[in-house]
């Protein structure tokens, strides 16, 4: 057996303090968003462990537990001299305003799913045959929109759409798109809520997301100008599209280039194929950081299983990179194929005939 380096196996098993406490964090963050403690701190007043348990109707002694742990991991803020905690108000964005750019707490509903749903996991290992998405806990369709959803209301409207020659001018006089694999339907919402002039279907082949994404619209008061159906990517119907969009599920997909032929031949003239994929570089070495340390992770548990469940089980993984996608769009007959613009977490692609 080799000798270890001391010093490295110290580094080393001290970051796996950080880490332990990080997946302890995460079921707490879960909990504490299922039984209001965030919301209920949500206007940063400090309050005792008696003041947040009779606002909550949650027991003081788990409550204290909770706060504690949460203080410990910096997600909360414990004043000594008091004894109260508080939410500062970059801790509320994270954890407790929904809207927020910075809301959080979907991520680790994500992860939740991984933990739940490791046991198929590793028997999709074992045999290959993959594991479907609608195969997860329910956790991980509410965490996917809940995770996605803030990088949507800060980038889509106001930059993603911008950035796609042509397209918001199309919008806002009146245009026809498709949102396929649009899961509880957050991106195409916003959209519809933007482009009143426009009309928007939703399509995803699990019928309970379609299900939630009607209920959605009804809620944001687009059920006139939006309409959800369940559909394959390969197989949705209509045609003349202005743009058929696909947010965070290509990869997901076992046959995407079969999806984009489809695409190809429901596009109206001069229409936009708009993908929206994880970010990524094309070499492995320039993709070991923390972004890619998370999406590395969701696409084992995940997107590379939901892909090699289906016919043709291409694999992508949720860090394929422009060169992958691009192969992609022009198998699927595509002859223009350009970045649009991009986030620290998403690249955005201009796709046309």
């Amino acid at each position: 057996m080799r000798e270890p380096d001391m010093q490295k196996l110290d580094a080393l098993v001290g970051r796996l303090v950080g880490d332990v406490g990080a997946a302890m964090s995460g079921a707490l963050v879960v909990l504490g968003d299922k039984v209001g403690l965030f919301k209920a701190m949500a206007d940063g007043t400090p309050l005792s462990v008696e003041q947040l348990a009779a606002k909550t109707g949650v027991k003081e002694r788990y409550l204290r537990e909770w706060l504690s742990a949460q203080a410990a991991a910096d997600y909360v803020t414990y004043d000594e001299k008091t004894d109260r905690f508080s939410l500062a108000a970059e801790q509320a964005m994270v954890f407790a305003e929904e809207n927020s750019p910075a809301f959080f707490v979907g991520a680790f509903e994500v992860v939740q799913s991984m933990w739940m749903d490791e046991p198929k996991v590793a028997d999709a290992f074992r045999t290959g045959t993959g594991l479907g998405w609608h195969e997860h806990s329910t956790c991980l369709f509410r965490g996917t929109e809940r995770f996605f959803r803030p990088g949507y209301n800060s980038h889509l409207v106001n930059e993603w759409i911008p950035a796609v020659a042509g397209m918001e001018e199309k919008l806002k006089a009146g245009a026809r798109v498709a949102d396929v694999g649009c899961g509880h339907g957050a991106s195409t919402i916003l959209m519809a809520q933007a482009y009143p002039a426009s009309r928007f279907t939703g399509f995803d082949y699990h019928g309970p997301s379609i299900e939630r994404a009607k209920a959605a619209a009804k809620e944001a008061g687009v059920a006139d100008r939006v309409t959800f159906e369940q559909g394959k990517a390969a197989e949705f119907p209509g045609s003349g599209y202005d743009m058929v969009a696909m947010f965070d599920c290509l990869h997901d997909m076992g046959d995407p280039v079969g999806a984009g032929r489809h695409v190809k031949e429901t596009l109206a003239p001069n229409g936009t194929w708009l993908i929206v994929e994880p970010f990524a570089h094309d070499h492995l070495k320039d993709n070991l950081n923390p972004v890619g340390r998370v999406y590395y992770g969701a696409s084992t548990m995940i997107c590379t299983p939901a892909s090699l469940s289906q016919e043709v089980g291409l694999g992508l993984g949720a860090q394929a990179g422009e060169m992958k996608l691009r192969k992609v769009a022009l198998d699927a007959g595509f002859t223009h194929f350009r970045r649009a613009t991009e986030t620290p977490f998403n690249m955005v692609f201009e796709v046309r005939a």
